[in-house]
């Protein structure tokens, strides 16, 4: 699993992170968004949607940030 650190970017910078760096992991692997912007909870699991990648849910960094996790299926 990779984490990106998307603290303190605002819509839509952590859904152009999370498309850039989605490669980065190989189909099956999980890729987590950080992200303390509050419009990731709803772009993150829309995006795995139009994408095809699989919104596996959402966890809390060590720091309380929201942590959103993405399973790559293609």
């Amino acid at each position: 699993m990779i984490e990106l650190d998307c603290r303190g970017m605002l819509c839509p910078r952590p859904i152009i992170e999370l498309a850039r760096h989605l490669e980065d992991v190989p189909v099956g692997g999980v890729i987590r968004v950080v992200a303390d912007d509050a419009a990731a909870a709803v772009d993150v699991p829309a995006w795995c949607r139009m994408r095809g990648q699989e919104y596996v849910g959402s966890t809390v960094a060590d720091d309380d940030v929201p942590a959103y996790d993405v399973r790559r299926l293609s």
